[in-house]
């Protein structure tokens, strides 16, 4: 254990100095059973109550997720050590009067869930998400932050973008905004750093990764993100200016842990239930897009997230840029840098095309439109069924499958410009001021870059604020693609999965809209008995039963619905499935190809 009483220099702005630190020591003492004690303390508070909360959301999440649920045994005092008492008028908030100008709580956290969104705590490490652990308290925005961890294990190291001192378990914070931002780290973690930039510019980025494999597939992880960093630099064309000078990934690799990857102005949490070795170290798909947000989030910031709320949910119609366009770059700075191979890029296409081609939700809403929905979505937490099968397409999705229309139609229309063009406007524009932007601002962004309103204008207006649907086989056709049916000829019910309880096959998700299912009045729930006479018993009988027939003929349907047995007459339409294909490609296709997605490695 470190030594309690050792100097410590403590390194603030000098803009902060004038107000005093809000501190936080938290220690892991009953660390098997989940749990952290955590002491805040506030200091020169004047006259009026001090109003302590818990956060509701956290930083790249959009959702409410009401960290105050895993707080408890709250403790107050004055700073003469005197107990106060504290109201609760809320769920998330604890009032303090009559205090002396100190108030220090302490409280019990529970945590269990080591992802990006919550905390977890257990005698291999401690996990933090910083809205999930620490009280806060209005009015303190801008007081700087000292945060003391005392470690459950003698061998526990530190990863966080927070400020180091010079004692190794103490760090600082210019203000809540970035400490809330600043994800932790403790366990007996292995650590990777190489620097970026040169001369003055020169950063150090940090790879802390908690896992179970060796120190080679380290190494091997280490050479894989260092050609992915390098390809997205590429893209934006420098570097952001990391503050403090670095950058780090913390990564946890665990049986115990949730999958999630987040993103942190100077760091980004990666989480997954598998090993480098079980997954064929894909995790670095994860590493790649986290990266991207860097610049595309973290820099180049929407109005709507701008400052981050951390007492409600947070909207912003951009996130088919900021997730979507991440989204695509993430895929394909993989592919630059040589770790993936062009049929891989070709099925992330495909699926890209497929969902957004092939959705009923277009006919809902734009891309801005499903982007204000990420409250409902993004890890949101409800008990009564939806509709979003038929009604949403995730923003993610909808944003990669408009920036590869995008960037194939500047590269078709304009010599030497492309969507990296754009994204380097953008970052020229908002990034390095930190302007935040609005939707309107990335269409000027375009206009700035192609010298062409009208295309600009028209890009938005049908794939943007409209739902119109690009031509996708003929932009992909210029790299010598081609998008074709991938099952021509097969008949198809519809998307549908069967759960098969037993011998009775129970359709599990909302059946399409427009699907040959949809409209013989099956959904959600029904049990499918029989197609004409052959009966549904398990998942191969249902594909036998499609087999017998082609697109446009027709047969009766025999199910069980809400108890009653029903029939109907259903049609199978041709499946609508898209697939991409390399073509007879000529030497400008092939060219074309290069200059957007690199050297073939397949």
């Amino acid at each position: 254990m470190r030594n309690m009483f050792a100097v410590v220099t403590i390194f603030l702005p000098l803009a902060a100095m004038s107000q005093s630190p809000v501190e936080y020591d938290i220690a892991f003492d009953n660390a098997v059973h989940h749990e952290a004690r955590i002491t805040v303390t506030w200091r020169d508070l004047g006259a009026e109550p001090l109003q302590m909360r818990m956060s509701r959301s956290s930083p790249g999440r959009y959702a409410i997720h009401e960290f105050g649920k895993n707080v408890y045994n709250v403790w107050v005092v004055n700073g003469e050590g005197d107990r106060l008492e504290a109201t609760r008028p809320d769920p998330y908030q604890w009032n303090v009067e009559g205090h002396d100008g100190t108030v220090s709580v302490t409280y019990t956290l529970y945590a269990d869930r080591a992802g990006g969104t919550y905390s977890g705590i257990d005698l291999t490490h401690a996990h933090l998400n910083m809205p999930a652990t620490f009280m806060w308290a209005r009015g303190f925005d801008k007081h700087p932050i000292i945060v003391t961890f005392t470690p459950a294990n003698d061998d526990w190291k530190v990863a966080t973008q927070l400020a180091p001192t010079d004692d190794p378990y103490v760090f600082t914070a210019p203000n809540l905004q970035y400490f809330l931002d600043s994800p932790t780290e403790l366990s007996n973690f292995s650590m990777r750093t190489w620097e970026v930039g040169s001369g003055e510019a020169t950063q150090t980025i940090r790879l802390a990764v908690h896992h179970d494999g060796t120190e080679e597939d380290v190494d091997t992880y280490l050479e894989m993100a260092q050609k992915v960093v390098a390809a997205q630099t590429e893209v934006f064309g420098e570097l952001p200016q990391f503050d403090y000078g670095t950058y780090t990934f913390i990564a946890d690799y665990l049986p115990y842990v949730s999958g999630d990857g987040m993103e942190h102005r100077n760091s980004t949490i990666l989480a997954s239930t598998q090993s480098f070795v079980d997954t064929k170290f894909s995790q670095l798909g994860t590493l790649s897009h986290e990266f991207v947000h860097a610049w595309n989030v973290e820099r180049i910031r929407p109005t709507g997230l701008e400052p981050f709320n951390f007492e409600e949910a947070n909207m912003s119609d951009s996130l088919w840029f900021a997730e979507g366009f991440t989204s695509y770059y993430g895929e394909l700075a993989i592919r630059r840098a040589g770790e993936s191979g062009v049929s891989d890029f070709r099925e992330s296409m495909a699926y890209w095309v497929n969902t957004v081609s092939n959705s009923p939700g277009r006919s809902f809403a734009s891309p801005p439109g499903m982007s204000i929905q990420a409250p409902f979505v993004d890890a949101a937490s409800a008990i009564d069924p939806t509709n979003f099968s038929n009604t949403f397409i995730s923003y993610y999705t909808y944003g990669a499958a408009v920036g590869l229309a995008l960037d194939l139609a500047i590269r078709e229309r304009f010599d030497g410009l492309s969507l990296d063009s754009l994204m380097q406007q953008m970052w020229t524009s908002h990034g390095k001021t930190e302007v935040p932007y609005t939707v309107d601002d990335i269409r000027q962004a375009l206009v700035d870059v192609t010298a062409n309103e009208r295309f600009a204008n028209d890009f938005f207006a049908r794939y943007i604020n409209g739902s119109e649907l690009p031509d996708y086989a003929s932009l992909l056709g210029n790299a010598g693609f081609e998008l074709r049916l991938a099952n021509k000829g097969k008949a198809t019910a519809g998307p549908v999965s069967l759960e098969f309880d037993g011998k009775d096959a129970i359709i599990s998700g909302n059946t399409i809209i427009g699907s040959p299912l949809y409209d013989a009045g099956l959904d959600r729930g029904d049990q499918i008995i029989a197609i004409d006479r052959l009966r549904i018993r398990n998942q191969g009988k249902w594909n036998n039963a499609l087999g017998r027939y082609e697109p446009g003929d027709t047969a009766t349907i025999r199910f069980i619905q809400r108890g009653v047995e029903r029939s109907s007459e259903i049609t199978f339409d041709e499946s609508p499935v898209l697939e991409i294909v390399e073509d007879d490609a000529s030497d400008a296709q092939l060219a074309f190809r290069e200059a957007w997605l690199g050297p073939d490695s397949d």
